[in-house]
């Protein structure tokens, strides 16, 4: 944009100075002229009163200087005696162009005899004498100009596109999740415009989500109401082997929903452009679930940096994902199946099994699960996923089973 705005006005301010050049260059052209013909008129005439009191040999009529006498001799330089003199003789001044410059005729009277005449010849060098040095020094004036404009011309698209680089800075803020970003005020009226809009846009979305999360907060407390009865009815039961599953489930639920509402009434602004250490993470989570691993005779190996690698998710959301397909993993695979986790310096994490792998590979775009199926756990990983920029990828691992990639997006 500042370079279209920068040639714009070069080309413009080009095409204005040269209309301007070549007009003004013409008329220095035609002064020039006008100015040199008028100094030899006058020359001519000053010759011409002196002409009684020349001599035959005078040689101080100055360069350019020829008299012609009626006797049919001549004074001064050389000159041809033309149709131009002889039409002097008969007493009409006059100036007359020739290929060589232009001559200025005067007549004047020497004696009885007849009429001389003066003739002062102007040649092109002294015709347009200072022409060239003049329109020299206006090209110079002009170029400083068309300098000064184009200068001009960048400092304006300068500011503008600055002003629209904060904009769109801004909205990118805004997309990474940092609700809190707000648009600078300056710049023309129409983008101070666009930027108020985008503040009020950005303090709408904040609006939206908060009463969005407290409706869920809201809906969620609701059901502590039947879970606490159903605990209760359940506690009827006594201690009977039907019982503590049950009583586990309902723990389970309850669990969840206190999460949930938990996430649900965690401010908006909380959650701005998030970042989270997904090695620090996913080791974390290997020695958690490497205590379950041995208890089940399973093999969980890890390959993972030593080093952070920062994805745009919060901890506890990149927890979830992993231990939702961890969780997966345990759940659908015989005991004693091997298990590994690979994280990858670009925000990739790799979770291998030894399992019977995926019968349905459609699970990682459904939107829901049902009971009893994968599908819970990589919905939540791929919303996770999605959330930041990556994505969620199912496939074959090397040992035959399961292989689910999950793509972040780097911090910003």
């Amino acid at each position: 944009m500042r370079r279209q705005l920068a040639g714009l006005v070069a080309a413009t301010t080009s095409l204005v100075l040269v209309a301007l050049l070549i007009p003004v260059g013409l008329l220095l052209r035609s002064q020039a002229e006008q100015r040199a013909i008028a100094e030899a008129t006058l020359r001519a005439q000053s010759v011409a009163q002196l002409v009684p009191q020349l001599s035959s040999d005078s040689e101080a009529l100055g360069e350019g200087v020829t008299v012609f006498l009626p006797d049919g001799t001549e004074l001064g330089d050389p000159a041809p005696r033309g149709d131009s003199v002889k039409l002097a003789q008969t007493g009409r001044a006059f100036t007359a162009s020739t290929p060589d410059g232009v001559e200025v005729l005067v007549p004047t009277r020497s004696s009885d005899s007849g009429t001389a005449v003066v003739r002062v010849f102007v040649g092109q060098d002294r015709l347009h004498q200072g022409v060239t040095q003049s329109i020299a020094v206006l090209s110079a004036i002009v170029l400083v100009l068309l300098g000064l404009g184009i200068l001009l011309a960048n400092r304006l698209a300068r500011r503008m596109v600055s002003s629209v680089d904060e904009l769109a800075g801004t909205a990118d803020r805004l997309a990474t999740g940092d609700l809190t970003a707000r648009a600078a005020l300056d710049g023309p009226p129409e983008l101070r415009r666009v930027a108020e809009e985008l503040n009020r846009l950005a303090a709408r979305i904040g609006e939206l989500l908060t009463s969005e999360r407290e409706e869920v907060a809201d809906l969620a407390h609701r059901l502590r109401t039947p879970l606490t009865a159903l605990r209760m009815n359940i506690d009827n039961l006594g201690d009977t082997a039907s019982a503590a599953p049950l009583r586990s489930s309902v723990d389970t639920l309850a669990g969840h929903v206190d999460e949930l509402i938990r996430t649900a009434r965690r401010p908006v602004r909380e959650g701005a452009a998030p970042v989270a250490d997904l090695a620090a993470v996913a080791a974390d989570r290997l020695r958690f679930w490497g205590a379950l691993a041995e208890d089940d005779d399973r093999e969980l190996s890890g390959d993972i940096p030593a080093f952070p690698v920062t994805v745009r998710t919060n901890t506890d959301d990149l927890t979830a994902a992993l231990d939702a397909l961890l969780d997966n993993a345990f759940r659908h695979t015989p005991a004693g199946s091997a298990l590994r986790i690979a994280v990858s310096p670009s925000g990739t994490v790799t979770i291998d099994d030894a399992g019977p792998g995926f019968r349905n590979r459609a699970l990682a775009n459904r939107g829901h699960s049902g009971a009893g199926s994968t599908g819970l756990g990589l919905d939540i990983a791929r919303r996770t996923a999605a959330a930041s920029g990556g994505d969620l990828h199912i496939g074959t691992s090397p040992w035959g089973g399961a292989r689910v990639e999950l793509r972040f997006g780097p911090s910003r």
